[in-house]
C-alpha cells in the first residue's frame, strides 16, 4: 500500500465543507455539524452524522478520481456484470479466513484451486497444492518463499552453507519481486536487458544462475510491453545446465495476467506445469480473472514443493485449517465473484473475452503504427492484450526514440501522456529498467469492457494529439518528464 504522511501545520486544521442542504438532514436528526458547516479534514469529527450527508460527502471527494473505463494503464478489473456486483455485496462481510463460519466459502475457493490445477496442467490435480492471496504481490512473495526454504533445506541437508541465496529474473519484473527480496534478505540478480531484447532469455537466465540460486522466475505478460517470457526455453536451459553439473533450479511463471490468457488464446504454448522444471504459478484473478480487486492465486505442481513448516494450523476460531498467507483476515466476496467468473463464463466465454480483447489490442496497435511518428515496440497481437510503442527516430531508421522517447517528431510520450489526459484517457509513459532505459513508450493495456468503439475514440484523440504538437511545437523541453507521470503496473 501507498505510505502516507501525518498532516502537519496548516494542512492539519484543514476543514471540510459540508453544503447548507446537507446540513439540513443532518440536524433534523440530532447530528452536529461542526463550526458552521465545517468539518475538520485529518481529525476525527467530535460527534456523528446523518448518513446520507456523510455518504454525499464521500461520493462528492470520489467525483475527483479517474474513469475507469479510460484508464489503460491498469491491468485489473474495472468491470463486472450486476449479478456479480450482487454476490459480492452478499458476502462482503465474509471473513475468508474463518472456514468454520463460512465452510462453503471455504469450498468455493478448493474448487477454483482445483480449476486451475487442471486448467494449468498440474500432473495430477489432487496432488496439486494452492490457496488464494490478495493478489500476485502476495501470490509471488509465498512463491519466493517455498522456493527459498526448498534452497536452504537442500543446502543444510548436504552440509553447506545457506545464506546467500539469490534468484535470477530479468529486469523487467513487476515490483513485487524487488520487495521479497529485500524483505527475505534475498539477492535479486535482475538480468539486464538490451536493444531488441526486452525481457528475460533462456541463455541469460542459465547464464546467471550458480549454486545458491533459489530459482528462476519467468514471466507470462511483462507489464512492460505485454509478452511471454519464453519458458519453455528457459525450463530447457537449466535442463541442460543441470544435466551438464551445474545446480538444479526451479522454475516460479509469474503469470499474473498471461495465466488467464494463454491457456485459452494459445493453448499450444508449453509454459505450465507440463514443465517438470516449473514448480509453482501465480496469477491473478483481479486482473485478465475478470474479478475485481484483491484476488490472486498461487500454486504449487505438489506437497514437495510447499514445505510444511510454511503452513500455520490456527484453530481459534473454531475448526483447525492449514494456512499459508502473509496477513489473516480478508474479504471472502472476491472468492466468491471468481468462482462466479469460471462458472458463469466456463472454457468457450473466456476464450472470446480474452481473444476479443487480444484482437482489439492488434487492432488499434495496426492503426497507431500507421500514424506517422509511433513505432510498436510491441503489437498485443500475441501475449497478453497489451502493447507498448514509442516515437520513431528521424528519417524512420527503426532504432528508439531519444531523450524522452521523442525520436524525430520533436515532442516526447511523456508530452503525449499528458495531453490525452485532458480527454479523461490514463494512457501511461515511461522508461525500461537501466541499459535499455533509453527506451521511453507508451502503453496500452486492452480489458473486457475495452472494445472496438473505444479502441476508435482513442485513436481519433491520438491523431488530434500528434496534430496539436506537431502543428505548435512540444510544450516542454525534450526528454522533461511531468512529475505526476509514472508507470502504471
Amino acid at each position: 500500500m501507498a505510505l502516507h504522511r501525518q498532516a502537519m501545520g496548516e494542512q492539519a486544521d484543514a476543514r471540510l465543507a459540508v453544503r447548507p442542504q446537507l446540513r439540513w438532514p443532518a440536524a433534523r436528526a440530532g447530528a452536529v455539524v461542526e463550526g458552521g458547516g465545517e468539518l475538520p479534514r485529518y481529525r476525527l469529527p467530535a460527534g456523528p452524522m446523518d448518513p446520507e450527508t456523510a455518504y454525499q460527502l464521500v461520493h462528492d471527494e470520489l467525483i475527483l478520481d479517474g474513469n475507469a473505463r479510460l484508464n489503460l494503464a491498469t491491468f485489473v478489473t474495472t468491470w463486472m456484470d450486476p449479478h456479480a456486483d450482487r454476490l459480492m455485496a452478499e458476502c462482503a462481510a465474509k471473513n475468508m479466513i474463518d472456514k468454520d463460519e463460512y465452510p462453503q466459502t471455504a469450498e468455493l475457493e478448493a474448487r477454483c484451486v482445483n480449476i486451475l490445477a487442471d486448467l494449468w496442467h498440474a500432473p495430477d490435480a489432487r496432488d496439486a497444492v494452492g490457496c488464494s492471496t490478495t493478489g500476485s504481490s502476495e501470490a509471488c512473495m509465498l512463491a519466493g518463499l517455498a522456493m527459498t526454504r526448498r534452497w536452504r533445506a537442500r543446502r543444510r541437508a548436504a552440509g553447506l552453507p545457506a545464506d546467500r541465496p539469490n534468484l535470477v529474473m530479468g529486469a523487467n519484473v513487476q515490483v513485487c519481486w524487488e520487495k521479497f527480496a529485500r524483505y527475505w534478505d534475498v539477492e535479486p540478480r535482475l538480468v539486464p536487458l538490451a536493444p531488441g531484447r526486452t525481457h528475460l532469455t533462456a541463455d541469460e537466465a542459465a547464464r546467471h544462475c550458480d549454486e545458491n540460486t533459489v530459482g528462476v522466475v519467468a514471466i507470462l505478460g511483462s507489464t512492460f510491453d505485454g509478452t511471454y517470457e519464453p519458458v519453455a526455453e528457459i525450463a530447457a536451459a537449466l535442463d541442460r545446465l543441470a544435466a551438464g553439473g551445474g545446480p538444479d533450479v526451479p522454475v516460479h511463471v509469474d503469470a499474473a495476467s498471461g495465466g488467464f490468457v494463454a491457456p485459452f488464446c494459445d493453448p499450444d504454448l508449453v509454459w505450465d506445469f507440463r514443465l517438470d522444471r516449473v514448480a509453482s504459478i501465480n496469477a491473478s484473478g483481479h486482473k485478465y480473472g475478470l474479478v475485481y480487486p484483491g484476488v490472486g492465486w498461487v500454486l504449487w505442481r505438489d506437497h514437495d514443493h510447499l514445505p510444511e513448516e510454511l503452513v500455520f494450523h490456527v484453530d481459534y476460531l473454531g475448526g483447525t485449517m492449514p494456512t499459508f498467507a502473509l496477513n489473516f483476515s480478508r474479504p471472502g466476496a472476491q472468492i466468491v465473484a471468481q468462482y462466479y467468473s469460471l462458472l458463469r463464463f466456463g472454457h468457450e466465454g473466456y476464450r472470446q473475452v480474452m481473444q476479443g480483447c487480444r484482437d482489439v489490442a492488434a487492432r488499434l496497435s495496426d492503426t497507431i503504427a500507421a500514424m506517422g511518428p509511433f513505432e510498436l515496440v510491441s503489437d498485443g497481437a500475441t501475449g497478453i492484450p497489451a502493447f507498448a510503442f514509442t516515437i520513431r527516430e528521424a528519417g524512420g531508421s527503426g532504432s528508439v526514440g531519444g531523450a524522452g522517447g521523442a525520436g524525430g517528431a520533436g515532442f516526447s510520450v511523456f508530452d503525449v501522456s499528458e495531453l490525452l489526459r485532458t480527454r479523461g484517457w490514463q494512457v501511461p509513459a515511461y522508461r525500461f529498467p537501466p541499459a535499455l532505459d533509453e527506451l521511453a513508450v507508451l502503453r496500452v493495456v486492452v480489458r473486457n469492457g475495452f472494445g472496438p468503439d473505444l479502441a476508435d475514440h482513442l485513436a481519433a484523440d491520438l491523431r488530434r494529439v500528434v496534430d496539436r504538437l506537431t502543428a505548435s511545437g512540444h510544450p516542454a523541453p525534450v526528454g522533461d518528464e511531468p512529475a505526476s507521470t509514472g508507470f502504471h503496473h
